[in-house]
Formats: structure tokens, sequence, C-alpha cells
């Protein structure tokens, strides 16, 4: 209720903040963009490499229209992958600002939590991304307000996740949420989660954010930023909610940047027979995490340090080394012959560096991963209770090798 309060305030303050003899400070335009970007692979992971381990593949092209007539602007962006035959809208929104201190955005728009753009530097992103708390879209109403030039408050309200595209090309496998860019709860329609084998009927429906930062110095930013998410089971007709929390900073000192977070979430959801998950199913890219899930309940450390270089190498004009980690430590268990065996630590590092050349950006990465999703040849494995032994015992994460993928992502944008 006090979120949803501190959202009507900021409503009403926009209609304070609205005055009819503003003077218009934007020019009408109508801009069109898009990116082409190729990926290039080779990975290590459990199985020896085989000559099928190394490929190149097309990444990704979107297609991007910006426009503002009479002070409304639209950003919109939509997304072509064809490695996993989907495509779905990444962001899409109408905006307006109130004032020079007041804007809102409403539609499918990010989700104001912790670092932002981005809690990372690789093409990777880290492990806040994989359960839907980095570079998150959904669809609602946000307003942004700089009370002062230090600081800055925006709240958000969200009635789901991001529209789903198809999902390898069925509109509903994976169920609604999967075939996304962002990260989503989604139905497990196996049961393969729950300790009664039951199946969860659950995705997510309203959802409250609010983020504050504040810059203590001109280089140096912190913050706190909070979350309020429902997830609605359809069998009970009911919607739970669980909260995530973060505290976070930035800082640049000359060409060097920091960035730092703590995050801390509990997805609250119950299976169709009322039971409280520990497992939640995720979903994006029209693929869920199959069998393993997402642990319903973890603390994450992210810390990423990243050096700007400038440089006259041809048409290169940057380069920018960076060391990206994170460390996602699980508050769960696993029954194994009816007694409780403790969830595994997931862990992704990520050394690499980008290249700049006037539109040509080129991630260079080396990202190495433990109980990672994507790094491991049993996909969807590692969120949840981690891999397991032949006895279906978690594998202690410390005996667990690193997996690796060697990754260029060349994209041109215009």
């Amino acid at each position: 209720m006090k979120l949803l309060l501190l959202f009507l305030s900021f409503a009403s303050l926009s209609l304070l903040s609205f005055s009819q003899d503003q003077e218009e400070t934007n020019e009408d335009f109508l801009r069109f963009g898009g990116a082409l970007r190729l990926n290039i692979v080779s990975q290590h992971y459990e199985s020896d490499p085989k000559p099928t381990s190394t490929y190149a593949t097309l990444d990704t092209w979107r297609l991007n229209v910006a426009a503002s007539y009479s002070g409304v602007t639209l950003d919109f962006e939509y997304r072509f992958y064809p490695t996993f035959n989907t495509h779905f809208i990444h962001h899409g929104y109408l905006g307006y600002s109130f004032s020079d201190n007041l804007n809102m955005q409403l539609g499918v728009t990010r989700v104001p939590f912790g670092n932002l753009d981005y809690n990372s530097n690789s093409w990777w992103f880290l492990i806040p991304y994989y359960v839907g708390l980095e570079d998150d879209y959904n669809m609602g109403i946000k307003f942004n307000y700089d009370f002062t030039e230090n600081l800055n408050i925006a709240v958000a309200y969200f009635r789901q996740s991001d529209p789903a595209g198809p999902a390898y090309g069925s509109a509903s496998f994976g169920g609604p949420g999967a075939g996304t860019y962002s990260y989503n709860i989604v139905p497990d329609e196996a049961g393969s989660l729950s300790e009664t084998g039951a199946t969860a009927s659950i995705r997510e429906m309203n959802q409250f954010n609010v983020r504050t930062v504040y810059n203590i110095f001109e280089n140096i930013e912190v913050g706190v930023s909070a979350q309020l998410k429902g997830i609605y089971n359809s069998v009970l007709n009911d919607i739970e909610y669980g909260n995530a929390w973060a505290v976070h900073s930035q800082s640049n000192f000359g060409n060097a940047n920091i960035k730092l977070q703590y995050t801390n979430y509990h997805y609250k959801a119950r299976d169709d027979e009322g039971n409280l998950l520990n497992r939640v199913q995720m979903g994006a890219y029209g693929d869920p995490y199959y069998g393993d899930g997402v642990a319903a309940r973890a603390s994450i450390i992210t810390a990423g340090l990243a050096y700007n270089i400038p440089v006259n190498w041809g048409p290169i004009s940057s380069v920018l080394p960076y060391f990206d980690y994170s460390l996602m430590i699980k508050d769960g268990d696993i029954l194994v012959d009816n007694n409780p065996v403790t969830f595994e630590s997931s862990i992704m590092i990520v050394p690499g560096f980008m290249l700049t050349a006037g539109r040509v950006f080129t991630y260079v990465d080396f990202a190495l991963g433990k109980n990672h999703p994507w790094l491991t040849d049993y996909f969807g494995t590692g969120l949840g209770a981690g891999h397991l032994d032949n006895q279906g015992n978690p594998i202690p994460v410390d005996d667990i090798d690193w997996n690796l993928r060697f990754n260029i992502n060349i994209g041109y944008y215009f």
C-alpha cells in the first residue's frame, strides 16, 4: 500500500508540474535505426570438445523507431533471434516530460532496479539478468523525478511481464512469458519443481518498483532499489507477493569504472496444490529452464571493473578491458531419500574487452561458469538445486569444473 500511495503521489505531482503555457523545447522528429550482430563461439563444457563446439551464428537483428510529436515521444525496438527461431518486442513506450525534472514512460519499459543502464560490462551480463533482475522489461508505467541535481527517484507499476513472441515456432510452448527478452516466471507444466510433483500455473502480475540514487560526488553514485512482485496462480486464483531489494553503486575514477551491487530476492509462489515452492520456473527467448528452475530465495553479489583506453588503430577508437564477477548464494533445499540437501551456489566470471570502431562494437568475452544454465551441456540447469550426481544429490560447487565459452560478438548499430 505504501508503494501504491507513493506511485499515486507521483502521478499527482506530474499533473501539478504541467503548465499549459510551457514552451515547447523539443523539435518533432521521426527516426529509424537498428542493428545486426554476429557471434563467433568456441565452447568447452562438461563433454570433450567436438568439431561442432566452435561455430558462428547470426545472433540478432533488430529494428528501432524513435519519434516525438507535440512533446509526446515514442521509443520502440523489435528483435529477431534466428538462432532461437523466435522474435519479440524488446521495449516500446510512450513518453512525456511534464517538466525538466519529471518524465513518464507508459508501455513496455525498463524496470528501475539496481545499477543502470547495466550492472555489468560484458555481452553476457551477469547472474541477476538470468533471474530477471538486470536489464528487465515489463509492461506498465514509470515516473522519473530529479528532486535535486544529485538525487533521483523512479517509481513504477507493472501489470504484467513483457509481451511474448513465438517460442521455437509455437506461440504457447513454455507458457506465457517464456518467449520474451527478459527472464520471467512462467508455468511449470511438468510439475518438476514441486516436492509433490504438482504443476504450477503461475505467472507474473502486479509489480511495484522504487529506485533511489544519489551522487555523493560528481563521480560516485550510490543507490537503493526495492521491488514488490506479484505471482499469480490461475488454478488457485490467488496472487502471492514476493520481494527483491538491492544496494548498488557506480564510481568513475578517470577512465576507470567500478560497479558494485548486493541483491536479495524472494519469489513467493505456490504450486496448484497450494504448496510454497522453493524453486520457480523461469524462461526467455522461447525456452524455459527445464527441470532445475531458479531458487525462489537467494542473494547475489556482483562486481565489475572496466577501464577505457583511447587508441588510434585504424577504425578502432577505444579498447575497454573489463572483469565482471557474480556469486549467487541460494536459500533452499531438495529432498533426496526424504532428506533435505542444500542448494549449491552459482558463479559467473567474465573477463574480456570491447572494441569501438565507429558504429561497430565488438565484445570479446571469456565467460566462465559453475551451475550456470547457459554455460553447460545441460541447458537450464544450475540456478536451482545445481548439477546433481547419480544419486540425485547436488554436487558441491567446489567439485565442479569451470565451464568456458569464448565468445566474440560483432554488432553494427545504425
